[in-house]
């Protein structure tokens, strides 16, 4: 009987115990206690990395902009120095901070500053989720973090497709008058003197002066800073005769017959005028005098980009067409010396439709320039109706930077080449119906060539 008794008194303990479901949670608590520590251990954690980091972006985007405003040779010290209230020190507690004057801007060129900002942090409960950083030092582990702003400088270079030097003095390097159709958008304009467009703005974005521009471009920019000439290193380039130099005696000239005019017949132009080219090298060509067109004329230039040096002599079109044949590239170099000559290209049938179709060349030493007046000529050089007589289309530079160019007619890409013209010389004086291509900036890059750029002021700002 006692036995049967503490038998029943034992089943009925077990039988209270099955059912008893007091310290169930703390069952449960037990088996989910690691990974709720470890999600409370990286929530702590990355939000001490995300208050971190967003104090290194505030230094940085502050240092970013101090270093585009001081725009000085002292610039990476005053971004570090701006950093460093922010309590980040270059060097200290394992802060790196770089800071660069060449970072690329919105508008492609590599002038806008930049600061990163690199530190590390210890790892401290992350671990307990196998989470091992990216580093270790003095042997703990570390997470790195940073943060990087880039700022546009006070100033900031801008492409320019038409440039007046102005060293005559010109008092207006760019002049419009009546309503020319040029459409310059996305491109910009530039005097070394004062600039005035009566009539149209050109289309240009910015119009820019070292004097004042007054309604030059869809914004008139005043008192900026001089362009110096970009281009007339070129004219160490320029190949001279090695033997038969052009002078007097064999530089021919042509003549006026009433409303003709006639030249030597070793200087008449007709066909195709084929000149060395190399697929490594430019090809040195050269033709001595006036050089007159007596029919449509196609260059060739056998598969490779050429030099046509014309000394002591214009190109008359003569109302025909003078073009580059697809995959031909040339430049064509007026040289030789000052006097009674005429170094440019010219229509002398008071516009009965002459056309110069010209494609520069896109690498070699003259890459992207298609006309180069040499910089050591001082007359003859003036263009009087280029666009109209004759009709330019051109893709390249064109450079005659003691040369006064009126535009009267349309000026566009060349058939063969990138929509890219440029223009340099003296001033401008552009009336009538003148029309300018649109150019597009990225095009000129493809064509071979760096554009001139004025430096326009501008307020620094973060963009990024």
């Amino acid at each position: 009987m006692r036995s049967f008794a503490i038998t029943s008194s034992i089943l009925a303990l077990v039988g209270r115990l099955r059912s008893d479901e007091r310290g169930a949670v703390s069952v449960i608590m037990g088996v989910l206690i690691i990974p709720l520590v470890g999600a409370l251990a990286v929530g702590f954690e990355v939000s001490n990395w995300y208050l971190t980091t967003r104090g290194m972006q505030n230094a940085a985007d502050t240092a970013a902009i101090a270093a585009a405003t001081n725009a000085g040779s002292n610039y990476n010290i005053e971004a570090k120095a701006v950093a460093a209230q922010y309590g980040f020190v270059d060097g200290t507690n394992n802060i790196s901070i770089a800071v660069s004057n060449t970072a690329a801007c919105p508008n492609g060129t590599n002038t806008c500053y930049s600061v990163s900002i690199t530190g590390f942090v210890p790892l401290l409960l992350s671990q307990v989720v196998g989470f091992r950083g990216d580093t270790t030092l003095n042997g703990a582990l570390q997470k790195r973090l940073s943060s990087v702003a880039v700022a546009t400088p006070a100033t900031q270079p801008q492409n320019l497709c038409m440039l007046a030097l102005a060293g005559s003095g010109a008092a207006q390097g760019i002049r419009t008058n009546g309503s020319p159709v040029a459409n310059m958008n996305g491109c910009n304009v530039m005097s070394n003197t004062a600039a005035q467009c009566n009539g149209s703005n050109l289309g240009a974005g910015f119009g820019f002066a070292h004097g004042t521009s007054g309604n030059c471009g869809v914004t008139p920019v005043s008192n900026v800073p001089v362009v110096t000439d970009p281009y007339a290193s070129l004219a160490v380039n320029i190949p001279r005769y090695s033997s038969s130099p052009c002078t007097a005696a064999n530089s021919y000239q042509e003549t006026s017959h009433g409303n003709s005019y006639s030249v030597d017949s070793h200087n008449q132009l007709s066909g195709s005028l084929n000149l060395s080219g190399s697929t490594t090298s430019i090809s040195n060509n050269f033709l001595c005098g006036d050089q007159l067109l007596t029919a449509d004329t196609v260059i060739n230039t056998n598969g490779g980009p050429a030099v046509l040096v014309i000394e002591n002599g214009q190109l008359d079109l003569n109302g025909h067409t003078l073009r580059t044949s697809t995959g031909s590239a040339v430049t064509l170099v007026f040289s030789g010396t000052s006097g009674a000559y005429k170094h440019a290209p010219t229509d002398n049938t008071n516009g009965s439709g002459g056309v110069l179709d010209i494609a520069g060349p896109k690498t070699g030493p003259w890459s992207g320039v298609a006309i180069y007046q040499d910089p050591s000529l001082t007359t003859g050089l003036d263009v009087s109706a280029a666009g109209n007589s004759p009709i330019w289309k051109i893709s390249g530079l064109v450079y005659m930077p003691h040369a006064s160019v009126t535009l009267k007619g349309a000026i566009d890409k060349s058939n063969a080449g990138e929509s890219c013209v440029v223009m340099v010389a003296d001033n401008f004086q552009i009336s009538g119906t003148a029309g300018i291509l649109q150019t597009d900036i990225g095009r000129c890059s493809q064509a071979g060539l760096t554009m001139p750029t004025a430096t326009a002021p501008s307020r620094t700002a973060l963009v990024q």
